[in-house]
């Protein structure tokens, strides 16, 4: 008897392919998985995990997210999934054997027919389970899908993670088949922008998501069903120094040809599309709104 509680969402589907990853982020390899689960069984589970396992076994080391957990749960099944299940990783977790993860998860949860996982896949305690030892068990088919590649590297949560950060939005983009987003409550500012004519959304993120780098940016601003054009800003606005020190990163949307939003305490969601520059201090107001205007015209035609 599994004594491994799976936090499910959607349908619980017994007997189908599961994909196996933490699927931060749902790139392309994480894809690839799904469509290979998919090729071997009409029913596919993605079995993912949370928090990430660095949390508990190198609190040090733990990455920020690409997605919340909700959107990677969205993103698995707009790539095919029909369900997910969640496996708490928790010490009781961490401290499953190979074996024990095999036979209380894979089957006793699970009762997968096919496993599919990326390449050099390991699992259990210690990562002391591999690939061989999942295909000498037959109770079910095991398929490793080799990493993908693209620009002279390997597609993953880390690489993606790496180019958010240094502002290149448009490559994580196509590694991640949409553009990186943050999502967060829209929270008061100083509105700094409605006072000059450009009234932003704050967004109150998570401070674990990955921010990319200081820098304004073209993408879209949605809120519900509404999906808008964006002139963003990522930074501490160092046109307007802060006194009594240096404020924190702020990320902030500017809707583009929209007038009286109201939007506090509404969850919005921000998708960075392209970098437009560098945030700088203007030597003027008048050079500051000058220079909005052009981003703001440069956005608005890169997103539509």
């Amino acid at each position: 008897m599994s004594s491994v509680n799976l936090q499910w969402r959607d349908e619980r589907i017994e007997g189908s392919a599961v994909a196996i990853g933490i699927f931060d982020g749902v790139h392309q390899g994480h894809q690839l998985l799904i469509e290979r689960a998919r090729q071997h069984n009409p029913h596919v589970t993605a079995l993912t995990f949370f928090p990430h396992p660095t949390a508990l076994l190198a609190p040090d080391k733990e990455p920020t997210y690409l997605l919340t957990l909700a959107d990677r749960v969205l993103q698995l099944r707009l790539s095919g999934a029909d369900s997910v299940a969640i496996a708490p990783f928790t010490d009781e977790f961490a401290r499953l054997s190979p074996e024990e993860f095999i036979d209380q998860v894979l089957i006793g949860e699970l009762r997968a027919s096919q496993i599919i996982v990326g390449e050099n896949f390991r699992f259990g305690a210690k990562a002391r389970g591999d690939v061989a030892m999942l295909r000498s068990r037959s109770e079910f088919q095991t398929e490793e899908v080799p990493l993908v590649e693209a620009d002279g590297g390997v597609i993953s949560s880390t690489r993606i993670r790496e180019l958010v950060r240094e502002g290149h939005v448009v490559q994580a983009s196509e590694f991640l088949t949409r553009p990186h987003q943050l999502v967060g409550e829209v929270v008061h500012g100083e509105k700094r922008g409605r006072e000059i004519g450009y009234p932003t959304a704050n967004l109150g993120y998570d401070a674990k998501a990955t921010v990319p780098r200081d820098g304004i940016y073209a993408g879209w601003l949605s809120v519900d069903t509404h999906r808008w054009q964006a002139a963003i800003s990522v930074g501490r606005n160092p046109h307007f120094p802060k006194e009594g020190g240096e404020r924190s990163v702020q990320v902030e949307a500017y809707a583009i040809d929209q007038e009286g939003l109201d939007l506090y305490g509404e969850m919005a969601r921000i998708e960075f599309g392209f970098r437009l520059r560098d945030t700088v201090a203007f030597a003027s107001l008048d050079q500051l709104l000058t220079q909005m205007r052009i981003d703001v015209d440069e956005a608005r035609r890169l997103t539509e």
